[in-house]
C-alpha cells in the first residue's frame, strides 16, 4: 500500500460473502489458462474446463475465517489514518457496480486547502465580456490583468525592440506572428506580480495552434472561460459605441447615452465598430474556437448573454470550485 494515497477504498463486505468466496470447494483454477472460476457467481460452462477445475490453497472455512479476524483487526486501526480521503464501498453487490462507485469515488477531485495561484483565461469573440471579467476579477482577487492586444499596443508606444518589430504589422493591419507575440506575452507572465498574484489572461491564445505553443512554453491556465454571446447582442453592444472627438470620452446610444443632443451629435464611430467588421472578427473566432475547446478539454461555457456581474458570479464559483475530471 503506498504511504500517501490519494484514495483510501476498502471494501466492506458482507462476512458471509467472503467466506463463500473463500471457502474449500466453490472456487476453482484452471491448469492450462490460470483462470480463476466461482462455482456461484462465475462458473464455466464448459464441461472439459469444469473437469479439470481445482481449489487452490488457502480457502478453506478456518483459513478464510482466521484472515477475516486479522483483517478486522487491522482495519480498525487503519481506517483513522485517511478521515479526509476515506470511503466505504459495499462489497456485497456485483462486482461492476463496486467498480463504477470506485471509480466515481477516484475521480472527483477534492476541496484543498493546498494554497492556489489562479491562472485564468477568458475566451469569446469580440464583445462577449472579456475585458470587463477581467477587470472585475483583477480588482477582486488582485489578479494581474493580461490583455495580449494592449501589450502589443504599450511594446510599439516604449519604442523597445518587440515593439520595432510589432510597428510594421500594426502599420498594415495584419496579425503579429505568434512567435513575437509570444515573446511578449512571456516577458509579462514571467514579471513577479503574475507569478506570486496569479493572472487573467484574455486576446490569445485564439486557436490551437497557439494554444499549444503557450502550453509548449509552460504557460498553462488553471481555469478556461469560454463566454459565449448571440450575434445580434454583441451587434448592440459593438455598433452603437461612440466617441467624443472633444473630450475624449466613450459613450453607448443604448446602456450610457450622451448627456445632450449638441454632445450627440459630434459623436463618432470607430470603423472597428461597423457591422462588417465585427462580422469579420466574430467569424475569424468561430472558425478557429473548435480547436481551442478541444485543446482546452475542461473549459468552463457560461452564458455570456445576461448581467455582467451574474456572468462574473459563474466565473467565481468556476474559479473556487474544484474542476471535475472527466472520465476517460
Amino acid at each position: 500500500m503506498p504511504t500517501t494515497p490519494e484514495q483510501a477504498l476498502p471494501k466492506d463486505g458482507a462476512q458471509h460473502a467472503a467466506r463463500q468466496t473463500g471457502s474449500g470447494t466453490p472456487e476453482g483454477r484452471g491448469l492450462h489458462q490460470a483462470e480463476i472460476y466461482h462455482a456461484t457467481f462465475d462458473w464455466p460452462p464448459e464441461p472439459e474446463i469444469q473437469k479439470r477445475l481445482i481449489a487452490p490453497a488457502g480457502i478453506s472455512g478456518g483459513e478464510t475465517a482466521r484472515r477475516l479476524l486479522a483483517y478486522h483487526r487491522n482495519i480498525a486501526r487503519l481506517l483513522p489514518s485517511y478521515p479526509k480521503i476515506l470511503k466505504v464501498i459495499a462489497a456485497d453487490q456485483p462486482c461492476v457496480d463496486v467498480f463504477y462507485q470506485a471509480l466515481t469515488y477516484v475521480q472527483t477531485i477534492h476541496p484543498s486547502n493546498a494554497p492556489f495561484t489562479p491562472r485564468v483565461l477568458l475566451c469569446g469573440p469580440v464583445g462577449s465580456g472579456r475585458s470587463l471579467q477581467a477587470a472585475l476579477l483583477a480588482q477582486k482577487y488582485g489578479l494581474v490583468n493580461v490583455c495580449c492586444g494592449q501589450l502589443l499596443k504599450e511594446a510599439v508606444a516604449d519604442k523597445s525592440e518587440y515593439g520595432e518589430l510589432i510597428r510594421p504589422f500594426f502599420e498594415k493591419e495584419t496579425a503579429v506572428p505568434d512567435n513575437i507575440t509570444m515573446k511578449v506575452l512571456k516577458r509579462r507572465l514571467d514579471r513577479q506580480d503574475c507569478v506570486e498574484r496569479g493572472w487573467v489572461l484574455h486576446g490569445f491564445p485564439r486557436d490551437g495552434g497557439q494554444a499549444l505553443l503557450m502550453d509548449s512554453m509552460g504557460y498553462k491556465p488553471n481555469r478556461v472561460f469560454f463566454l459565449n454571446v448571440p450575434f445580434d447582442s454583441i451587434l448592440e453592444r459593438l455598433t452603437l459605441r461612440r466617441t467624443d472627438p472633444v473630450t475624449g470620452e466613450r459613450s453607448h446610444l443604448m446602456y450610457k447615452p450622451p448627456p445632450t443632443m449638441e454632445i450627440q451629435a459630434r459623436l463618432l464611430q470607430s470603423p472597428k465598430d461597423s457591422e462588417e467588421q465585427i462580422k469579420l472578427r466574430m467569424d475569424r473566432f468561430y472558425r478557429n474556437s473548435a480547436e481551442l475547446e478541444e485543446f482546452y478539454g475542461q473549459a468552463i461555457t457560461l452564458n455570456g448573454d445576461q448581467d455582467p456581474y451574474t456572468v462574473f458570479e459563474y466565473i467565481e464559483s468556476g474559479i473556487i470550485n474544484p474542476l471535475r475530471k472527466k472520465a476517460p
